[in-house]
């Protein structure tokens, strides 16, 4: 296990919370350092600034790295202060990171990295997404988290830094970013639906990167699918891009009675599906929140969300927020 001293960036942030919560319940010093102050904030600054990360760098031993401006941000964000918060602050925290001496380094990546490569062509099966596919990015945002985790690659094969590169599929609790889902569908049935194929619960995420921050020394580099675990397989690409109801209604027999009771719809397709065997079988991991457990929570009238989840709640992305999303 490295070093009992962690650094959480993005404190403040939904998984910074989250990761907050879990290392001081499990006994850790945490050192929270965010552009917010929040009661999981230890350092308000910028990983930008080298003399604040150095500071905050002091006996730690691993490094958690969430924090980033996120695709809601593309609206109301030029594309330098993505370039200076995701590829800039990233590398100054791994430059750091080897003067410290760290021994493990966790680097929260995106699904959206692969960008187009998520889109099929007109006609085209499903795309049955595992950590083998190029990345495409479709905005500034993946552009710079792939910069991003080529930089931690780049560093670990240089200097010895541990780093594990996580690409998180969505877990966040506001609505969807495209209006025609949003105006077409509950916001909760839009989350369930998204357990098949695209989302995760908050406290998988987290549970992947402590187990992350245990391995990263023997494991040397690696880069993860992090999403709760499909139930479908790659024979089934095919009729989810031409009829998905089908394709879940034969795997859960139940799914269709309890939509209907409350008005929910299944997506008629799915155009992508992420893979997280490699995360599981690297990591040890076992995600809880699948679509078998959203389903059978929701027939019972429980709330489908973890408590770690319901405890953070929803925070938006920054002050200037309108709706979900931001906006100039």
């Amino acid at each position: 296990m490295p070093g009992e001293r962690v650094l959480v960036t993005g404190s403040a942030g939904h998984l910074g919370e989250a990761l907050v919560r879990l290392l001081r319940d499990g006994g850790r010093e945490v050192v929270g350092l965010d552009l917010l102050a929040s009661p999981f904030t230890t350092v308000t600054g910028s990983v930008t600034a080298p003399d604040t990360v150095r500071a905050c760098l002091a006996g730690v031993g691993t490094v958690l790295h969430p924090a980033t401006l996120h695709k809601p941000h593309v609206g109301s964000h030029g594309r330098q202060a993505f370039v200076d918060t995701n590829i800039t602050g990233t590398l100054t925290l791994l430059e750091e990171a080897v003067a410290a001496g760290v021994e493990s380094f966790v680097f929260t990546s995106t699904t959206s990295a692969f960008g187009r490569a998520l889109t099929p062509a007109p006609g085209a099966p499903a795309a049955w997404i595992t950590e083998d596919v190029t990345p495409v990015p479709r905005n500034i945002y993946g552009v710079t988290k792939t910069a991003a985790e080529n930089l931690c690659e780049l560093i670990h094969t240089g200097h010895g830094l541990p780093v594990v590169v996580l690409r998180t599929s969505r877990f966040f609790p506001e609505p969807d970013d495209v209006a025609d889902i949003r105006n077409a569908y509950p916001d909760a049935n839009v989350k369930a639906n998204e357990y098949l194929y695209r989302r995760a619960d908050i406290q998988d995420v987290a549970d992947a990167h402590l187990l992350a921050m245990a391995k990263a020394p023997a494991m040397g580099f690696g880069r993860y699918i992090v999403s709760a675990t499909t139930p479908f397989n790659p024979a089934d690409v095919a009729e989810l891009r031409q009829d998905a109801p089908a394709v879940v209604g034969r795997l859960f027999p139940d799914q269709e009675a309890e939509y209907q009771r409350r008005g929910w719809r299944m997506f008629g397709q799915i155009d992508r599906v992420y893979d997280n065997a490699r995360a599981r079988a690297d990591l040890d991991w076992s995600p809880r929140y699948g679509f078998r457990l959203v389903l059978d929570l929701l027939k019972a009238g429980e709330d489908p969300r973890s408590p770690l989840a319901r405890a953070i709640g929803a925070k938006g992305y920054h002050p200037v927020s309108t709706g979900p999303y931001t906006v100039r």
